[in-house]
Protein backbone atom coordinates (compact mmCIF):
# COMPACT_ATOMS: atom_id res chain seq x y z
CA UNK A 1 0.00 0.00 0.00
CA UNK A 2 1.40 3.39 -0.96
CA UNK A 3 -0.24 6.47 0.51
CA UNK A 4 2.50 8.84 -0.51
CA UNK A 5 3.51 9.97 -4.00
CA UNK A 6 5.28 7.49 -6.30
CA UNK A 7 8.44 9.62 -6.01
CA UNK A 8 8.87 8.36 -2.42
CA UNK A 9 9.94 4.72 -2.86
CA UNK A 10 10.99 2.19 -0.25
CA UNK A 11 9.37 4.04 2.64
CA UNK A 12 6.06 2.71 3.85
CA UNK A 13 3.32 4.49 5.83
CA UNK A 14 4.01 2.05 8.69
CA UNK A 15 7.53 3.44 8.97
CA UNK A 16 6.17 6.99 8.97
CA UNK A 17 3.87 6.07 11.84
CA UNK A 18 6.83 4.50 13.62
CA UNK A 19 8.82 7.72 13.21
CA UNK A 20 6.07 9.66 14.96
CA UNK A 21 6.06 7.11 17.79
CA UNK A 22 9.85 7.32 18.14
CA UNK A 23 9.65 11.11 18.26
CA UNK A 24 6.99 10.81 20.96
CA UNK A 25 9.40 8.66 22.97
CA UNK A 26 11.93 11.48 22.87
CA UNK A 27 14.25 9.97 20.25
CA UNK A 28 15.00 13.00 18.12
CA UNK A 29 18.20 12.09 16.25
CA UNK A 30 16.63 9.49 14.00
CA UNK A 31 19.28 9.95 11.31
CA UNK A 32 21.72 8.20 13.67
CA UNK A 33 19.21 5.89 15.31
CA UNK A 34 20.19 2.21 15.39
CA UNK A 35 17.48 0.80 13.10
CA UNK A 36 17.59 -2.97 12.60
CA UNK A 37 17.07 -2.32 8.89
CA UNK A 38 18.14 1.29 8.33
CA UNK A 39 16.27 3.15 5.57
CA UNK A 40 18.30 5.20 3.09
CA UNK A 41 19.07 8.67 4.48
CA UNK A 42 17.37 10.29 1.47
CA UNK A 43 14.15 8.40 2.13
CA UNK A 44 14.32 9.28 5.82
CA UNK A 45 14.66 12.97 4.96
CA UNK A 46 11.75 12.75 2.55
CA UNK A 47 9.69 11.14 5.29
CA UNK A 48 10.54 14.04 7.62
CA UNK A 49 9.49 16.46 4.89
CA UNK A 50 6.13 14.73 4.58
CA UNK A 51 5.59 14.67 8.35
CA UNK A 52 6.49 18.38 8.40
CA UNK A 53 3.96 19.02 5.63
CA UNK A 54 1.34 17.14 7.65
CA UNK A 55 2.08 19.44 10.58
CA UNK A 56 3.42 16.66 12.78
CA UNK A 57 6.93 18.19 13.00
CA UNK A 58 8.13 21.76 13.36
CA UNK A 59 11.09 23.29 11.51
CA UNK A 60 13.46 21.88 14.15
CA UNK A 61 12.21 18.34 13.57
CA UNK A 62 10.35 18.23 16.89
CA UNK A 63 6.81 16.99 17.41
CA UNK A 64 4.23 19.73 17.30
CA UNK A 65 1.06 19.79 19.41
CA UNK A 66 -0.70 18.19 16.44
CA UNK A 67 2.09 15.62 16.14
CA UNK A 68 1.76 14.65 19.80
CA UNK A 69 -1.95 14.09 19.30
CA UNK A 70 -1.25 12.03 16.18
CA UNK A 71 1.15 9.87 18.20
CA UNK A 72 -1.73 8.85 20.48
CA UNK A 73 -3.47 7.00 17.66
CA UNK A 74 -2.32 3.58 16.34
CA UNK A 75 -2.98 4.80 12.81
CA UNK A 76 -1.00 5.94 9.82
CA UNK A 77 -0.24 9.68 10.24
CA UNK A 78 -2.59 10.78 7.47
CA UNK A 79 -5.54 8.93 9.05
CA UNK A 80 -4.68 10.34 12.47
CA UNK A 81 -4.77 13.85 11.07
CA UNK A 82 -8.16 13.20 9.47
CA UNK A 83 -9.59 12.29 12.87
CA UNK A 84 -8.07 15.32 14.60
CA UNK A 85 -9.08 17.83 11.91
CA UNK A 86 -12.62 16.41 11.83
CA UNK A 87 -13.31 18.24 15.09
CA UNK A 88 -12.98 21.54 13.20
CA UNK A 89 -15.75 20.50 10.81
CA UNK A 90 -17.96 18.92 13.47
CA UNK A 91 -17.87 15.48 11.83
CA UNK A 92 -15.74 13.37 14.19
CA UNK A 93 -18.36 10.61 14.39
CA UNK A 94 -18.51 10.23 10.61
CA UNK A 95 -14.74 10.40 10.14
CA UNK A 96 -14.19 7.76 12.83
CA UNK A 97 -16.48 5.36 10.95
CA UNK A 98 -14.87 6.16 7.59
CA UNK A 99 -11.32 5.81 8.95
CA UNK A 100 -12.20 2.49 10.62
CA UNK A 101 -13.56 1.15 7.32
CA UNK A 102 -10.49 2.32 5.40
CA UNK A 103 -7.98 1.03 7.94
CA UNK A 104 -9.12 -2.60 8.17
CA UNK A 105 -7.36 -3.42 4.90
CA UNK A 106 -9.95 -5.98 3.82
CA UNK A 107 -12.64 -6.14 1.19
CA UNK A 108 -15.94 -5.11 2.76
CA UNK A 109 -18.14 -6.25 -0.10
CA UNK A 110 -18.42 -9.69 -1.64
CA UNK A 111 -19.79 -10.73 -5.02
CA UNK A 112 -20.96 -14.33 -5.44
CA UNK A 113 -21.00 -15.33 -9.10
CA UNK A 114 -24.54 -16.62 -8.98
CA UNK A 115 -25.82 -13.31 -7.56
CA UNK A 116 -23.40 -10.86 -9.14
CA UNK A 117 -26.12 -8.47 -10.38
CA UNK A 118 -27.76 -8.32 -6.94
CA UNK A 119 -24.40 -7.75 -5.25
CA UNK A 120 -23.46 -4.96 -7.69
CA UNK A 121 -26.82 -3.28 -7.17
CA UNK A 122 -26.48 -3.46 -3.39
CA UNK A 123 -23.04 -1.92 -3.56
CA UNK A 124 -24.13 0.88 -5.89
CA UNK A 125 -26.93 1.74 -3.47
CA UNK A 126 -24.30 2.91 -0.99
CA UNK A 127 -22.88 5.23 -3.64
CA UNK A 128 -26.18 6.98 -4.31
CA UNK A 129 -25.99 10.56 -3.20
CA UNK A 130 -22.37 11.08 -4.24
CA UNK A 131 -19.15 11.36 -2.29
CA UNK A 132 -17.22 8.53 -3.92
CA UNK A 133 -15.83 5.44 -2.24
CA UNK A 134 -15.07 6.97 1.15
CA UNK A 135 -18.65 8.15 1.63
CA UNK A 136 -19.98 4.85 0.29
CA UNK A 137 -18.06 3.09 3.06
CA UNK A 138 -19.40 5.59 5.57
CA UNK A 139 -22.99 4.94 4.44
CA UNK A 140 -22.35 1.21 4.67
CA UNK A 141 -21.14 1.44 8.26
CA UNK A 142 -23.89 3.87 9.27
CA UNK A 143 -26.66 1.66 7.88
CA UNK A 144 -25.16 -1.39 9.58
CA UNK A 145 -25.01 0.55 12.83
CA UNK A 146 -28.65 1.66 12.39
CA UNK A 147 -29.66 -1.99 11.91
CA UNK A 148 -28.25 -2.81 15.34
CA UNK A 149 -25.14 -4.39 13.80
CA UNK A 150 -27.22 -7.29 12.53
CA UNK A 151 -25.60 -10.17 10.67
CA UNK A 152 -28.74 -10.49 8.56
CA UNK A 153 -28.25 -6.93 7.28
CA UNK A 154 -24.76 -7.87 6.07
CA UNK A 155 -26.15 -10.94 4.31
CA UNK A 156 -28.88 -8.92 2.59
CA UNK A 157 -26.43 -6.25 1.42
CA UNK A 158 -23.57 -8.57 0.36
CA UNK A 159 -21.26 -7.15 3.02
CA UNK A 160 -18.63 -9.17 4.89
CA UNK A 161 -19.85 -9.44 8.48
CA UNK A 162 -16.36 -10.32 9.76
CA UNK A 163 -14.87 -7.19 8.17
CA UNK A 164 -17.60 -5.01 9.62
CA UNK A 165 -17.00 -6.36 13.12
CA UNK A 166 -13.31 -5.65 12.75
CA UNK A 167 -14.10 -2.09 11.62
CA UNK A 168 -16.35 -1.64 14.67
CA UNK A 169 -13.55 -2.81 16.97
CA UNK A 170 -11.11 -0.38 15.34
CA UNK A 171 -13.64 2.44 15.58
CA UNK A 172 -14.31 1.77 19.26
CA UNK A 173 -10.58 1.86 19.98
CA UNK A 174 -10.07 5.15 18.12
CA UNK A 175 -13.14 6.68 19.75
CA UNK A 176 -11.71 5.83 23.17
CA UNK A 177 -8.45 7.55 22.26
CA UNK A 178 -10.37 10.61 21.10
CA UNK A 179 -11.72 10.96 24.63
CA UNK A 180 -8.18 10.69 25.94
CA UNK A 181 -6.97 13.61 23.81
CA UNK A 182 -10.20 15.54 24.42
CA UNK A 183 -11.68 15.34 20.93
CA UNK A 184 -15.45 15.53 21.14
CA UNK A 185 -17.39 13.06 18.98
CA UNK A 186 -19.43 15.63 17.05
CA UNK A 187 -21.68 14.73 14.13
CA UNK A 188 -23.08 16.39 11.01
CA UNK A 189 -24.74 13.34 9.46
CA UNK A 190 -23.87 11.52 6.26
CA UNK A 191 -25.77 14.07 4.14
CA UNK A 192 -23.07 16.66 4.91
CA UNK A 193 -20.42 14.52 3.29
CA UNK A 194 -18.42 17.46 1.91
CA UNK A 195 -17.29 18.26 5.47
CA UNK A 196 -16.22 14.65 5.90
CA UNK A 197 -14.23 14.76 2.67
CA UNK A 198 -12.62 18.03 3.73
CA UNK A 199 -11.34 16.34 6.86
CA UNK A 200 -10.11 13.41 4.74
CA UNK A 201 -8.35 15.75 2.30
CA UNK A 202 -6.64 17.53 5.20
CA UNK A 203 -4.78 14.28 5.85
CA UNK A 204 -4.42 13.08 2.27
CA UNK A 205 -3.66 16.29 0.37
CA UNK A 206 -0.57 14.54 -1.04
CA UNK A 207 -2.89 12.12 -2.84
CA UNK A 208 -4.73 14.41 -5.23
CA UNK A 209 -5.16 14.07 -8.98
CA UNK A 210 -6.57 16.44 -11.56
CA UNK A 211 -8.46 15.70 -14.77
CA UNK A 212 -6.26 16.41 -17.78
CA UNK A 213 -7.25 17.41 -21.32
CA UNK A 214 -6.70 13.80 -22.40
CA UNK A 215 -9.48 12.63 -20.08
CA UNK A 216 -6.95 10.86 -17.83
CA UNK A 217 -6.00 11.91 -14.32
CA UNK A 218 -2.57 13.20 -13.35
CA UNK A 219 -1.18 13.75 -9.86
CA UNK A 220 -0.87 17.46 -9.14
CA UNK A 221 2.76 17.61 -8.03
CA UNK A 222 4.50 14.73 -9.79
CA UNK A 223 2.40 14.80 -13.00
CA UNK A 224 2.07 11.01 -13.01
CA UNK A 225 -0.82 9.56 -14.98
CA UNK A 226 -3.08 7.57 -12.68
CA UNK A 227 -6.33 5.70 -13.20
CA UNK A 228 -9.40 5.02 -11.13
CA UNK A 229 -9.41 1.40 -10.02
CA UNK A 230 -12.16 -0.64 -11.73
CA UNK A 231 -13.59 -1.60 -8.33
CA UNK A 232 -14.34 2.04 -7.48
CA UNK A 233 -17.95 3.25 -7.50
CA UNK A 234 -16.67 6.17 -9.61
CA UNK A 235 -15.03 4.00 -12.28
CA UNK A 236 -17.96 4.23 -14.68
CA UNK A 237 -19.20 7.75 -14.01
CA UNK A 238 -20.22 9.35 -17.31
CA UNK A 239 -19.15 12.81 -16.14
CA UNK A 240 -15.73 12.58 -14.48
CA UNK A 241 -14.91 14.78 -11.51
CA UNK A 242 -12.34 17.53 -12.08
CA UNK A 243 -10.46 16.66 -8.87
CA UNK A 244 -10.04 13.43 -6.94
CA UNK A 245 -8.45 12.48 -3.63
CA UNK A 246 -7.40 8.84 -3.21
CA UNK A 247 -6.53 6.62 -0.28
CA UNK A 248 -3.75 4.63 -1.94
CA UNK A 249 -2.12 3.71 -5.23
CA UNK A 250 -2.08 0.14 -6.48
CA UNK A 251 0.73 -0.67 -8.88
CA UNK A 252 -0.20 -3.30 -11.49
CA UNK A 253 -0.22 -2.79 -15.24
CA UNK A 254 -1.07 0.85 -14.47
CA UNK A 255 -1.02 3.07 -11.42
CA UNK A 256 -4.53 2.73 -10.05
CA UNK A 257 -6.12 4.99 -7.45
CA UNK A 258 -8.06 3.01 -4.84
CA UNK A 259 -10.84 4.49 -2.70
CA UNK A 260 -11.36 7.76 -4.56
CA UNK A 261 -13.63 10.70 -3.82
CA UNK A 262 -14.44 13.96 -5.63
CA UNK A 263 -13.18 17.19 -4.09
CA UNK A 264 -12.95 20.87 -5.03
CA UNK A 265 -9.64 22.30 -6.15
CA UNK A 266 -9.96 25.34 -3.90
CA UNK A 267 -9.91 23.04 -0.86
CA UNK A 268 -6.22 22.40 -1.43
CA UNK A 269 -5.06 25.98 -0.88
CA UNK A 270 -7.42 26.20 2.09
CA UNK A 271 -6.29 22.95 3.74
CA UNK A 272 -2.64 22.86 2.65
CA UNK A 273 -1.52 26.37 1.63
CA UNK A 274 2.07 25.41 2.49
CA UNK A 275 1.98 22.61 -0.08
CA UNK A 276 -0.19 23.98 -2.90
CA UNK A 277 -0.26 27.38 -4.56
CA UNK A 278 -2.82 28.94 -6.86
CA UNK A 279 -0.92 27.74 -9.93
CA UNK A 280 -1.18 24.13 -8.76
CA UNK A 281 -4.91 24.26 -8.33
CA UNK A 282 -6.14 26.48 -11.12
CA UNK A 283 -9.49 25.28 -12.41
CA UNK A 284 -9.45 22.23 -14.67
CA UNK A 285 -9.99 23.03 -18.34
CA UNK A 286 -13.71 23.03 -19.07
CA UNK A 287 -14.28 20.92 -22.13
CA UNK A 288 -16.62 18.14 -23.10
CA UNK A 289 -15.23 14.85 -21.85
CA UNK A 290 -15.84 11.38 -23.32
CA UNK A 291 -18.75 9.53 -21.73
CA UNK A 292 -16.54 6.65 -20.66
CA UNK A 293 -13.22 7.30 -18.97
CA UNK A 294 -10.21 5.24 -19.95
CA UNK A 295 -9.13 2.71 -17.30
Amino acid sequence: MCLFPPSLPLFTPLTLASLVQLKALGINDLLHFDFMDPPPAECLMRAFENLYALGALNDRGELTKLGRKMAEFPLEPMLSKCVIIAEKYGCVKEVLSMVAMLSIGASVFYRPKEKAVHADTARLNFARGGGGDQISLLRCYTEWEDSGFQTSWCFENYVQNKSMKKARDVRDQIAGLCERVEIEESSVGVAEWEKVLKAFTAGFFFNVSKLARSGDYTTVKQRHTVYIHPSSCMAKDEIPADWLVYFELAFTTKEYMRQVAPIKGEWLTELAPHYYNEGDVEEAVKKKQPKMRKN
